[in-house]
């Protein structure tokens, strides 16, 4: 069975271990089915010489228990005659027809079981192959992810992933700078205090009315109103304590 040594490697062969080893596991896979074909190959043609072995010493086998047959009819047939010496040589051919149907028989036996064997380790390749052959993609494909995902993992072993975050960190910590300097300029430019504004133009008005109310009653002789004359020190009050407040310093924009 010297035909079946590359079988047997094939079958015990650990298709895993082999794809670990291989430096292109895809080329492996189609190698392994290359070869299993190969072998299949051979054991048909095993077989088919073998079932043909096999017929042909069943023929033998059947012809000899023919003959044995036909000289055991004779030796009947010269006992009925009376001649017992040409019965005695009629078994005598029997005997040694019956020799060789033993010799057939077993010799028949034996190329069967040797037949039957090669018989089911071709079904045996037969079950490996397909199973390779369904196999072989999703093989590949394991093959060609963990090829992707090992390429992916040396280029991120590139990148100093700390850095980057803290280039990130600092980037928004100096754009929440900005906007809070932003914000601080645009109130400094908002606040001029409308409301002491307003309050001094409505005193300048009320001054210039009493002013002219004075004017008009000393025309008509008339006396003016106390309450007259306090709204002029009032607004004379406010200007002086605004001319005795000290200048503030100028606003500088943030960050200048």
């Amino acid at each position: 069975m010297g035909i079946f040594s590359r079988l047997s490697d094939i079958l015990k062969a650990n298709i895993n271990d082999m794809l670990d080893k291989a430096e292109d596991p895809e080329k492996l896979v189609k190698q392994i089915i290359l070869d299993m074909q190969k072998e299949l190959t051979k054991s048909t043609q095993a077989l088919g010489k073998a079932v043909a072995s096999e017929r042909m010493v069943e023929k033998q086998y059947r012809n000899a228990c023919a003959v044995s047959a036909s000289w055991e009819s004779r030796a009947k047939a010269a006992l009925k005659a009376g001649d017992a010496e040409l019965a005695k040589k009629a078994l005598a051919s029997k005997v040694k027809a019956d020799e060789d149907v033993a010799n057939y028989r077993e010799m028949y036996e034996t190329i069967s079981n040797q037949t039957e064997a090669i018989r089911s380790q071709v079904e045996v390749l037969k079950s490996k192959m397909q199973e390779a052959k369904s196999r072989e993609a999703m093989l590949i494909a394991r093959s060609q992810m963990a090829d992707t995902t090992k390429e992916l993992a040396q280029s991120l072993s590139g990148i100093d992933t700390n850095s980057s975050f803290d280039k990130l960190s600092k980037m928004e910590e100096k754009i929440t700078r900005k906007e809070a300097e932003a914000a601080a300029f645009s109130e400094i430019l908002g606040n001029g205090k409308p409301e002491e504004v307003a309050t001094f133009e409505e005193l300048e008005r009320n001054a210039k009315v009493d002013t002219e109310l004075e004017r008009l009653m000393a025309e008509m002789g008339m006396t003016p109103a106390a309450d007259t004359t306090s709204v002029n020190d009032e607004l004379a009050a406010a200007i002086s304590a605004l001319e005795a407040a000290p200048a503030e310093a100028p606003m500088e924009a943030p960050g200048v």
